[in-house]
């Protein structure tokens, strides 16, 4: 049999399969998401070298262009309320809740200039995707060996304030899920403090509502930057009550804006629980 009969009566198969399956167009967004990652990829990186010729923070807003696009193939809405809150041009740490691998997209909706983020090391390994992230200027992180990563945060809290950059942090550490937030490491707010500039928290609503595992479908998210957090003459001894300031600030946000029932039978807003 030859071989492109078959590929036109597997993608017949695929595309009658999306048509009358949920979860078939589910997983199918999933690998299309996976595939325009990978593609965009290497046609940013080529855009990057001729642009800029290598590693530079100026690539992000090139990076941001293509990522932005992909919502259109999707529908999706981003909903980003209060954005001026992260364009003033001044360094500052940005943390943000993290659910999902589609993160970067609702990131690249509301990145401002000059913004790098710091990534698992791991990630630098992923073919066109860890090249683009190095040619943006991510700093890449060894959590496997503490030693490393403190000293990777301590250059990047003196390069923070001396080219003006800002830092986007996921202070959960890993990707959460579970309707709620995870408690927050202490890293980024570690960094604010040795740097002596604000912490801008940015919350997602719930992906429960955009991208549901459970019943297969894509819709919308809301992202609510909130006031900056300033740390002017805190010390490291102010940490552990910054991150509880931080986490009380973002958890309530996140109940209020994705509107869904947590597990203890709490509703939006109902309260809020202290970072662990």
């Amino acid at each position: 049999m030859e071989l492109w009969p078959c590929l036109a009566a597997a993608l017949l198969l695929l595309l009658l399969l999306v048509q009358l399956s949920r979860a078939a167009e589910f997983y199918a967004k999933v690998a299309l998401y996976c595939a325009l990652c990978f593609t965009v990829s290497a046609v940013a990186s080529l855009v990057c070298l001729l642009r800029h010729g290598g590693r530079t923070v100026e690539n992000m807003s090139i990076i941001g262009w293509f990522v932005r696009s992909f919502k259109y193939f999707y529908g999706l809405r981003f909903e980003v309320r209060d954005p001026r809150r992260l364009q003033e041009a001044r360094p500052c740490v940005i943390v943000s809740n993290h659910q999902s691998i589609l993160d970067m997209m609702g990131l690249m909706e509301v990145l401002p200039e000059r913004c790098v983020q710091i990534a698992k090391r791991e990630l630098l390994f992923l073919g066109p995707v860890g090249l683009i992230m190095y040619l943006g200027g991510v700093f890449f992180i060894n959590r496997q060996r503490s030693s490393t990563a403190m000293t990777v945060m301590a250059d990047l809290g003196e390069r923070m304030v001396r080219e003006n950059l800002k830092v986007w942090i996921y202070p959960e550490g890993t990707r959460n899920d579970n309707g709620d937030l995870l408690p927050f490491k202490k890293g980024a707010f570690y960094l604010a403090v040795q740097a002596q500039v604000p912490i801008v928290p940015v919350v997602y609503s719930s992906f429960s509502s955009f991208y549901n595992t459970k019943k297969k479908f894509f819709t919308s998210v809301t992202v609510q930057v909130l006031e900056a957090i300033p740390t002017s003459g805190l010390t490291a001894a102010d940490v552990p009550a910054l991150v509880d300031t931080c986490h009380r600030a973002m958890r309530t946000t996140f109940l209020h804006i994705s509107k869904t029932p947590q597990e203890n039978g709490a509703t939006a807003g109902s309260g809020v629980q202290p970072a662990q």
